[in-house]
Formats: structure tokens, sequence, C-alpha cells
């Protein structure tokens, strides 16, 4: 089993180091504009990933409820 903790460790310090990044990216975009060179389509692709849960009504409420605890 302790290679299976040393996966999982490694998998979650990854994907907070990409919430990290993906939270850098926002701001940057918000400071500098959209248009800067290290943001990318950051801000654009979260904007639409939230118009799409919000298209969704209540499914999309529900997998935004599951982003976000499994996020914690």
């Amino acid at each position: 089993m302790n290679a299976l903790d040393t996966i999982k460790t490694i998998i979650g310090q990854l994907t907070g180091l990409l919430v990290a990044t993906v939270g850098l990216g926002v701001v940057a975009g918000i400071v500098f504009g959209g248009d800067a060179w290290f943001v990318g389509g950051v801000l654009e692709s979260l904007l639409d990933a939230v118009k799409l849960l919000g298209d969704n009504g209540l499914v999309g409420l529900l997998v935004a409820a599951m982003l976000i605890g499994l996020l914690k």
C-alpha cells in the first residue's frame, strides 16, 4: 500500500499545483488583460465552463458541487 499512498500524494500535489496555476492565470488575465502571452485562454475557458454549467440548470449545479468537493 505504500506505493499507492505515494501515487495518491503525487496526484494530490499535482492537482494543487494545477488549481494554483489556474488561479494565477485568472488573476493575471484580469490584471494584464486576456491577451497576455502567459495567460492563454484560462479566463475564457473558465468563463465558458461557468456558462456551460449555468445553461444546464440543476445538473450544472450538481456537477459544480461535485467539482468543489473534489478540490477540497
